[in-house]
């Protein structure tokens, strides 16, 4: 029913839509679903392209057993609050929605799952072992999502002030400096495509095809970069 735990016979609706070309909305109106009960479930087990009726139930049924298992997530008391005063159960749910989100844009899910774990931390900061502590994951696991978002200039490295370890930051300017790396990659591409099309002649048909690429990511990472800087400069205090 509605709310509850997606059932076998809908995760089979779900991926026979998926085949068939459905939207998210189409698939969950036939679901009597909501949209982000559909997105999320997609995202969680694979994507689009990638989803199994069969695999996403029974990994949905092994995260529920890890879970249950779990020594130190105790579930919390019903209408209980967080030192905030936040409902645990709201804040898991942000957690979750923030990652298929993440999934979404191309992250792998550990390496989504990590930066929503920053992200939603009230100290914008974590080691690698409390990463792994909350994310039930082993540390290795936590190395190389974070190893990825340091490439991605997502997050920051820095040493623990008195202790021989390093804490993995958000800041103010993550998403900017994310940005930026997307649009020098823009560059990079641009560049190697209009090279290409000169080796290949750009009267040939692959050659004018690789020109036109060049051209398009040229123009996107020069609108990237302007959007984010007009975006630094409105809110510089």
């Amino acid at each position: 029913m509605p709310g509850g735990r997606l059932t076998h016979d809908e995760r089979q609706e779900i991926a026979q839509g998926l085949a068939a070309g459905r939207t998210y909305s189409e698939i969950a109106s036939r679901l009597d679903r909501p949209v982000s009960t559909v997105t999320r479930e997609v995202a969680r087990n694979g994507g689009a392209g990638a989803y199994r009726a069969d695999v996403a139930h029974r990994a949905t049924a092994g995260r529920a057993r890890r879970r249950a298992q779990a020594p130190d997530r105790a579930p919390a008391a019903r209408g209980a609050q967080d030192a905030h005063g936040r409902d645990p159960e709201a804040v898991r749910q942000v957690e979750e929605q923030f990652t298929a989100m993440m999934v979404g844009t191309g992250l792998p899910r550990m390496t989504a799952r990590v930066l929503t774990c920053l992200y939603l931390t009230d100290g914008g900061s974590l080691t690698a072992t409390e990463l792994a502590r909350h994310l039930q994951v082993s540390p290795a696991s936590v190395s190389k999502a974070v190893g990825e978002l340091e490439q991605q200039e997502l997050i920051r490295r820095e040493r623990d002030p008195g202790r021989r370890r390093d804490r993995y930051v958000i800041d103010a300017d993550a998403w900017f400096r994310g940005w930026m790396a997307s649009a020098r990659q823009n560059t990079m591409l641009a560049d190697f495509a209009r090279r290409s099309a000169r080796t290949l002649g750009t009267s040939t048909p692959s050659g004018a095809r690789m020109q036109d690429i060049g051209d398009f990511f040229e123009h996107v990472g020069r609108a990237m970069v302007r959007a984010a800087e007009e975006w630094r400069r409105g809110s510089a205090p």
